[in-house]
């Protein structure tokens, strides 16, 4: 490219509709923002959207869904990344970054039944009724609440997950999934009910976009700056610092619930909140569960990671150390047995 050449600025993501979706909405926000940029998308299939056949409990962590990202992002081939942050590791390759976390979607799940079954939560569901989700996480929470029903593993994007719901002849009553895909995808009316708190925490940086940069290109960083939501960069961060030494990655039952108040700005930046955080961590059978709450003011995005690593210290001297370790030789027993 020339000295006069203006850059294009390409924007990449996994190749599903929802993903799609995400990644143009953020390009139309970078093409409002800035008119005399240009602005272009790449998609791509990953790993975790190629292996359908396995459970996500034993493909092991989130780089499933980012790798092949991360190559072409660090290669020059694309500029930047539109993640779902959940799906986003929480130690990123070297020379890479988080450029911006957009304001969150609602974070909850919800429950989606299959149609023409009557069903509104989950209590009325019968005793044997097959729910889907491809969490653990959420596993493992319901399991506690709902010892009755059955839980089956569901792979493949949110279409076929619905069609997988919908057939006559299928197994599911109903699937869990998170809301802010659905309404993303318009789909806001497949919604039966929301399972907030106490039913089920969510997953760490649920609802959130994020765009991964490399750590040396400060024209993107620049642009990131415009797309930035700080309440959200600040929570989600928290969430993402608790995760990080709990070294869980997707399919370990870990969830939250954070919250910011007496929020206070100067020139329209974040320099003051009060930070709440609740985590927890159940074992596989919801047999056991560790659960634990810290509040504290932070004035910065390092201060409410510190508070997340806190939470952390807290949980696992509480028994969630214990849990992780059986679900580590859990999952490794049951890897061993899939490859024989």
């Amino acid at each position: 490219m020339s000295a006069n050449t203006p850059r294009t600025f390409i924007l990449a993501s996994r190749a599903s509709k929802l993903a799609q979706v995400q990644t143009n909405t953020v390009r139309d926000d970078l093409e409002a923002a800035f008119p005399s940029l240009s602005f272009g998308t790449s998609f791509m299939t990953t790993e975790g959207d190629k292996n359908q056949s396995q459970a996500l409990y034993l493909l092991g962590g989130k780089a499933l869904w980012t790798k092949e990202l991360d190559v072409a992002l660090k290669e020059n081939v694309v500029d930047m990344l539109v993640h779902c942050l959940k799906d986003v590791p929480t130690t990123l390759p070297d020379g890479c970054e988080i450029g911006a976390i957009l304001e969150r979607e609602n974070p909850v799940d919800s429950l989606v039944v299959k149609q023409g079954l009557p069903y509104k939560t989950l209590e009325e569901l019968p005793t044997g009724s097959v729910v889907g989700t491809s969490s653990v996480r959420r596993v493992a929470q319901l399991r506690k609440s709902f010892p009755g029903l059955v839980f089956l593993d569901v792979r493949g994007n949110l279409n076929t997950r619905l069609a997988k719901l919908d057939a006559p002849d299928g197994p599911y009553t109903a699937l869990i999934l998170a809301k802010a895909g659905l309404v993303r995808l318009g789909m806001g009316d497949r919604v039966t009910a929301d399972l907030s708190l106490p039913i089920l925490f969510y997953a760490v940086s649920q609802g959130a976009l994020a765009v991964e940069i490399r750590a040396d290109d400060q024209e993107a960083r620049e642009l990131c700056k415009m797309l930035t939501h700080q309440e959200t960069q600040w929570k989600c961060l928290a969430e993402r610092a608790l995760l990080r030494e709990l070294e869980g990655g997707c399919s370990v039952p870990v969830g939250v619930f954070t919250s910011l108040s007496q929020i206070d700005k100067s020139d329209g930046q974040l320099t003051r909140a009060y930070l709440t955080m609740t985590g927890c961590v159940t074992s596989i059978d919801g047999s056991v569960h560790v659960q634990d709450t810290l509040s504290q003011e932070v004035e910065s995005i390092q201060g409410a990671e510190e508070l997340g690593r806190k939470l952390a210290a807290i949980l696992m001297s509480n028994g969630a150390k214990a849990i992780l370790e059986d679900i580590t030789q859990d999952r490794r027993k049951r890897a061993t047995e899939a490859a024989e």
